[in-house]
């Protein structure tokens, strides 16, 4: 019952009052969507990267490995990287443009460090609103009590007579807007933490696995082109 009524008291004000209150609430919607999904998401992307890398590395050749990626990266954050590198590989064969210009490493290293780039924003999503809210709630909380304080200051000196039971009640009131400041941004800010660190987890992961593809596809270039040598230096 005095949560309820401490709810109330949260909209029993101006429209200053209500206006903070109202943005208060959003701020703890807005985080707990974000905190849920983000959880659900990063779940999901780590059993993805794990089974894919594990296909990747099992599967006969490139092709193969696409395949494969296509039914275990439901996120689609390991498959990417795969597919930027098979295709630069096919525009340094091409030779018909400058992304096919300069060393093959290099090239390679330029398409999966943007592709790399682009999964891990799939993954720091939401993010910015979880700091955001752990940062700004407890000042908006602070601005709707300061507000709430300074307009029962104002009914009190109209009454002409000032007692501790008409201070307490109006002054509760307004510092029951810090409360929920504090309210809103404590569950942001570990969210904010704790899915950090899972997203660190898998961007040293999807590192790790972005210069294992490098490495290989870049041999894989280098020995083709040997062979091509080799057979034109045989023809002639």
């Amino acid at each position: 019952m005095n949560v309820l009524g401490g709810l109330m008291a949260l909209f029993q004000g101006d429209i200053v009052h209500n206006a903070v209150a109202l943005l208060l609430l959003a701020m703890s919607v807005g985080s707990w969507v974000v905190i849920v999904w983000k959880t659900w998401l990063l779940r999901r992307a780590s059993q993805d990267v794990a089974r894919s890398t594990t296909a990747f590395w099992q599967a006969s050749d490139t092709d193969a490995a696409v395949v494969a990626l296509k039914a275990f990266d439901r996120s689609e954050v390991v498959l990417p990287l795969v597919q930027a590198a098979q295709t630069q590989l096919e525009v340094t064969r091409s030779g018909l443009c400058l992304g096919a210009a300069g060393d093959a490493a290099a090239q390679l290293t330029r398409v999966l460090r943007d592709a790399l780039q682009d999964s891990l924003q799939k993954l720091q999503s939401g993010q910015v609103l979880l700091a955001t809210v752990g940062a700004v709630a407890p000042f908006v909380g602070l601005l709707g009590t300061v507000w709430g304080i300074y307009h029962a200051l104002l009914t009190i000196a109209s009454a002409g007579q000032v007692s501790i039971d008409k201070i307490a009640g109006p002054v509760g009131e307004s510092l029951i807007m810090t409360a929920a400041g504090l309210a809103v941004a404590i569950p942001a800010v570990l969210g904010y933490n704790l899915l950090g660190r899972l997203i660190a987890r898998l961007e040293a992961e999807l590192d790790g696995f972005a210069r294992d593809v490098r490495e290989l596809m870049s041999a894989q270039h280098y020995q083709s082109s040997a062979l091509r040598e080799a057979a034109l230096r045989t023809r002639y």
